[in-house]
């Protein structure tokens, strides 16, 4: 029962035989930490008794401090190329020695290290020269370590807003250097003098930014003499070297105006009776517009012009250049009967040349068609005897010819037709009428009526077919303009596709 109670009083010891060393353990323990609490309350009050934070801590004023800098990068948590402004999450560490803040450390029980405010010991004021920020705070009051031989290590996070010049001249695949520079506001170089505590910036913590990649941090060290005093005023330089992730700006502004950019050159390829070319153009002018808008919102207004936005005005210009031609070549195209034939030196370059390169055909034509076979442009067409009919009236014939009329011709043919029988017998006809006609006056008489008829019938005949031939060469002509226009409208696609296609290369070749 005895044994029960007191296992049950002191759950950490597993029997009585355990039961004294643990409770001594504790015992030890808890004394332990309360000396070293009253030593260390003890050491606080002997160093503060007449220590002021107010003074530069060396014993030899004419001696320069000497104060460690150590800058660990965390995040960089936004660039703002507009303002020119980078945001960066620092953990700034300081170190230096205080005279007056040393102890030995066998007096006060082995104590080497302890943790006190930093407001209570004296501070270097060490700034960020290229502060960007409204508010001109101090950092973090952290607590300070201090050391029995008076080294003091002052650990403070600070989120940084500082200038940086912004060269967005390749952008979106550029690269940007932002300096963060730290000295004394009011110590010079003689009485406060700042080294480094590394080559370089730490990066070892450092969060990835989903915009921006760290390619180093490294440091310098400047002395600079400043016009309005004659002491050397030092301050340290780290050079943020950042890196633009590109595959965001590539698929949402790069590849979308590509695309739209080869959308112009295929406006020459659109018919021009559909009535959509220029629409075509104009509404690729507005879409490449709303991106460019969308690049100037977010680069600084600079003399320098981002690659993109070159190449966005490039593409711009071809397109306009692309719509005036277009328009031009439209006019072209709906040359009518009252516009002047296409000079011969057209026919030969455009029509006959020009049109096998770019293989432009008429309605049933290819390349593998002989040129006797394939239908002809020109109006002129001659006739079996090798020569050019011209436009008659059938009045002008019948005024010319037909005086008479059916009864006169009677007549003429009744007296005349027998009398002379026996001397046509060997010709054999009479204005191509047969001699058997000729026998018989009744015969006669009806076949000067028949050639009457037939001779007006093929001057109607034939005027007809003269008004075809003009309706024909009417639209040979028109024709010639259109087939014309298509061969410039084929030309200057192609020529269009290909520089697209140079500005493309010369865009990603230009990237660093």
């Amino acid at each position: 029962m005895v044994e029960y109670a007191l296992l049950s009083t002191e759950p950490f010891c597993l029997s009585t035989r355990l039961f004294f060393p643990c409770g001594s353990s504790l015992a030890k323990l808890s004394v332990g930490r309360s000396a070293q609490g009253e030593y260390a309350r003890k050491l606080l009050n002997d160093l503060m008794e007449n220590y002021s934070n107010a003074l530069r801590p060396v014993e030899d004023t004419d001696k320069a401090l000497n104060v460690t800098l150590r800058i660990t990068l965390s995040q960089i948590k936004d660039m703002d190329e507009r303002n020119q402004v980078l945001i960066a999450y620092l953990w700034i560490r300081q170190t230096w020695h205080d005279a007056y803040l040393k102890w030995d450390k066998e007096e006060y029980d082995g104590l080497e290290v302890i943790r006190i405010p930093s407001s209570l010991v004296w501070r270097p004021d060490i700034v960020l020269y290229n502060k960007a920020d409204d508010d001109f705070s101090g950092p973090v009051d952290t607590n300070v370590v201090l050391r029995y031989n008076g080294e003091i290590t002052w650990d403070s996070p600070a989120i940084t807003k500082s200038s940086c010049v912004v060269d967005v001249s390749y952008f979106p695949f550029d690269n940007q250097q932002c300096n963060l520079t730290f000295g004394s506001w009011t110590y010079n170089g003689n009485q406060v003098d700042i080294t480094m505590g590394m080559d370089s910036g730490d990066l070892s913590d450092f969060v990835e930014n989903v915009e921006w990649e760290c390619h180093g941090m490294p440091a310098t060290k400047n002395v600079i003499m400043y016009g309005c005093c004659s002491d050397p005023y030092p301050d340290i330089t780290y050079t943020v070297l950042l890196k633009r992730r590109s595959s965001f700006y590539i698929f949402n502004l790069l590849i979308p105006c590509v695309m739209i950019s080869f959308l112009a050159p295929l406006g020459f390829y659109l018919p021009a009776d559909s009535g959509e070319k220029v629409s075509l153009g104009v509404t690729v002018l507005l879409a490449l517009t709303v991106f460019q808008l969308m690049v100037a919102e977010s680069m600084p207004p600079s003399e320098s012009v981002p690659l993109i936005g070159k190449y966005y005005i490039a593409t711009m210009t071809m397109i306009t250049a692309s719509t005036a031609l277009t328009i031009f070549i439209m006019n072209i195209h709906f040359c009518g009967a009252e516009a002047k034939p296409v000079p011969e030196w057209a026919k030969v370059l455009i029509i006959d040349y020009m049109s096998k390169i770019f293989f432009v055909y008429e309605v049933g034509e290819n390349c593998t068609t002989p040129q006797s076979e394939r239908s002809p442009l020109h109006a002129d067409e001659p006739h079996a005897n090798g020569k050019i009919q011209k436009h008659r009236h059938p009045d002008d014939g019948h005024r010319s010819r037909h005086h008479g009329n059916c009864d006169d011709k009677q007549s003429h043919a009744l007296s005349q037709s027998c009398r002379k029988y026996e001397s046509y017998r060997s010709i054999g006809d009479l204005d191509g009428c047969p001699k058997d006609e000729l026998c018989c006056p009744e015969k006669a008489v009806a076949y000067a009526c028949v050639c009457g008829h037939h001779d007006k019938l093929m001057r109607n005949v034939e005027y007809i077919a003269n008004c075809f031939r003009e309706q024909r060469a009417t639209c040979a002509k028109g024709a010639e303009w259109k087939k014309v226009a298509k061969v410039m409208d084929r030309f200057f696609m192609w020529i269009f596709f290909i520089m697209v296609f140079l500005m493309s290369i010369l865009i990603i070749g230009k990237a660093p």
